[in-house]
């Protein structure tokens, strides 16, 4: 039971060497060129540029090296590069270098507050930190080490909020608030006890906030905002325009285009998300990083997705079967997303029972937890009912 909830809670935890002069030009300038670095390598980051952000990172910290901010976005770096790899020589390194940082930067952030209490940038840093370390510790199964990283979270965190203008703080608190509400109600009182409510209201609003004012994890908000406007408030209209400029911001980035075409399949633009995903299956077949054949089962579930919303289940099917074939643990999610459209097909066919069954398997998807396993559990509660065409 402990196990259970916490892996709940870690769920709600779902994203840089220059100075010359002296004096009061050096003064200026260093804040301004690590701030610059940082912003560099979180975009190099995203764009899955994973050896050019490490280089503007380690710039960041070669510049102030007891400032915790360049290891904490370091220790996020090397996460999303582990969970982004495919290869178990590279995941080892980029797993030892994200639990390296993240210790830097609790050691750093100690320093600097216990020099200025109210140093913002420290608490949100160690932050940022215990959420990597938590966030990877889930994927070990390492429910302990994910259980004592957590309680100090949002302490950080609203200690972080203290400091005026700091609206990056506001993504990770919009994204505990929001999702800590859409949690089954035991957890989401367990998540209430131990971090705190859950208000999807304040949530989105926190978000919407730190995506339009936010300085070094704005891009990272909206990608957030993305995801929430698309598969929680089931306003694909609202997460469109965003899509397409992270898409055109970060080309590399694949998971854009994916979310791409399900937004527009969702809105009804079939030719346009079709389009998408053969220019996701070209790029797939010509085996050019960061696209290759590890992503086959994802664009399996994508084109499932668009023939599912023109309500053409035998097609949809046949595609989402495909996509279970992978059991690869960085497909685990489509491997999720399979199982609960396959429910949601034999809902539509008045098939209960079947329905109900691969709900559940969706449920069991170790690693599979997100947008999926929540309606998985909605639909446990709830059939699917198609909603009717315009």
């Amino acid at each position: 039971m402990q196990k259970k909830y916490t892996t709940i809670l870690v769920f709600c935890v779902t994203f840089l060497i220059f100075i010359d002069g002296t004096g009061l030009e050096a003064a200026q300038q260093g804040p301004n060129q690590l701030r610059l670095y940082l912003k560099q390598g979180i975009e190099k980051a995203f764009n899955l540029e994973h050896q050019s952000a490490d280089t503007y990172l380690q710039k960041a910290v070669a510049i102030d090296r007891e400032d915790p901010r360049g290891y904490a976005f370091l220790s996020l770096a090397h996460l999303f590069a582990y969970e982004m790899s495919f290869e178990a020589k590279e995941r080892a390194y980029h797993q030892q270098s994200m639990l390296y940082y993240v210790h830097e930067t609790l050691v750093r952030g100690a320093k600097r507050i216990k020099n200025n209490p109210q140093n913002g940038n420290a608490y949100l840093s160690m932050a940022l930190a215990k959420i990597a370390k938590v966030r990877w510790a889930i994927t070990q199964n390492a429910y302990l080490v994910a259980a004592e990283e957590i309680l100090n979270i949002w302490k950080y965190l609203e200690k972080a909020r203290e400091e005026p203008q700091n609206f990056d703080t506001y993504f990770p608190m919009g994204v505990l608030h929001y999702h800590i509400d859409h949690l089954p109600g035991v957890a989401r009182m367990f998540s209430a006890m131990f971090i705190t409510p859950g208000d999807s209201v304040k949530g989105l609003q926190e978000l919407e906030l730190a995506a339009q004012k936010g300085d070094l994890l704005k891009d990272i908000a909206r990608a957030e905002l993305v995801v929430v406007y698309e598969n929680f408030e089931k306003q694909p209209a609202r997460a469109l325009p965003i899509v397409r400029e992270l898409k055109r911001k970060f080309p590399r980035n694949f998971n854009f285009s994916f979310a791409l075409a399900n937004i527009l399949s969702d809105l009804n633009r079939y030719d346009e998300a079709f389009a998408v995903a053969r220019e996701i299956e070209k790029n797939i077949q010509a085996d050019k990083p960061p696209f290759g054949p590890h992503l086959k089962p994802r664009h399996d579930l994508l084109m499932g997705r668009i023939f599912f919303s023109q309500a053409e289940y035998v097609k949809a099917s046949e595609y989402f079967q495909r996509s279970l074939r992978d059991i690869s643990p960085y497909n685990a999610r489509v491997r999720a997303g399979a199982f609960v459209r396959l429910g949601m097909i034999h809902d539509a066919r008045k098939e209960r029972e079947k329905a109900e069954e691969y709900y559940n398997n969706a449920l069991m998807v170790v690693g599979g937890e997100g947008a999926a396993q929540v309606e998985a559990r909605k639909y446990l509660d709830i059939p699917y009912v198609p909603a009717p065409k315009p």
